[in-house]
């Protein structure tokens, strides 16, 4: 009878013991996960200084996870001409208003920032960075908020990064109907919408 506390006593000491490791593996992975989450661009807010060629700072762009998959994007923007500006993110993280087009030779400001984001070969407006033109009020102030599924945020943030890009013409999203055009869209349109120059812009790294 003497022996029957004993081993009631080391099974619980036992049972202490694995429950102990149980909650210490838990907390570690429990502390892995935030530690993660603290780490990752997907976390937390993404904030874009948005800035015309003379380098002045014409608006801001934030850029957050929104659910699943998909992420929000809100721009506010002041001084631009007012109307529709084709508005996009585009492949390089590099913002140079005195960048050269090596094609023609002459001065493109943000040439360097390339083509249109885009991670599935698709034409305009089907391109992964295409966004809603943004309408710009008559006092040059705008306001837009978008929700897209076509990437994440971690991939605007890759080895060169990424940059957004205000043009100086509304984006005709490559709707030629064939009333216009015979030959439908051409290549150009089928690239950037005929947004025409590049006004302003803001990088992602």
């Amino acid at each position: 009878m003497a022996l029957l506390p004993q081993v009631g006593t080391l099974g619980r000491t036992i049972h202490l013991a694995i429950s102990a490791t149980l909650l210490t593996a838990v907390a570690a992975v429990g502390v892995s996960a935030v530690a993660e989450a603290t780490t990752s661009n997907e976390a937390h807010p993404y904030t874009v200084t948005i800035r015309d060629v003379a380098g002045d700072t014409v608006g801001r762009l934030v850029l957050k996870p929104e659910g699943y998959a998909r992420s929000r994007l809100s721009v506010t923007v002041k001084g631009l001409a007012p109307g529709f500006h084709g508005f996009h993110i585009h492949s390089v993280g590099v913002c140079d208003p005195a960048a050269v087009d090596p094609a023609t030779g002459k001065v493109s400001p943000f040439f360097t920032a390339g083509g249109h984001f885009d991670l599935t070969g698709s034409t305009h407006a089907n391109h992964s960075g295409d966004l809603p033109p943004l309408l710009v009020a008559q006092d040059g102030s705008g306001t837009a908020s978008v929700v897209t599924d076509r990437f994440r945020l971690r991939q605007l943030t890759d080895a060169d990064g990424s940059a957004v890009i205000v043009h100086a013409l509304p984006d005709n999203l490559a709707n030629i109907p064939a009333r216009y055009s015979s030959t439908g869209p051409d290549e150009a349109t089928l690239r950037t919408g005929d947004a025409g120059g590049r006004v302003a812009c803001g990088t992602l790294k």
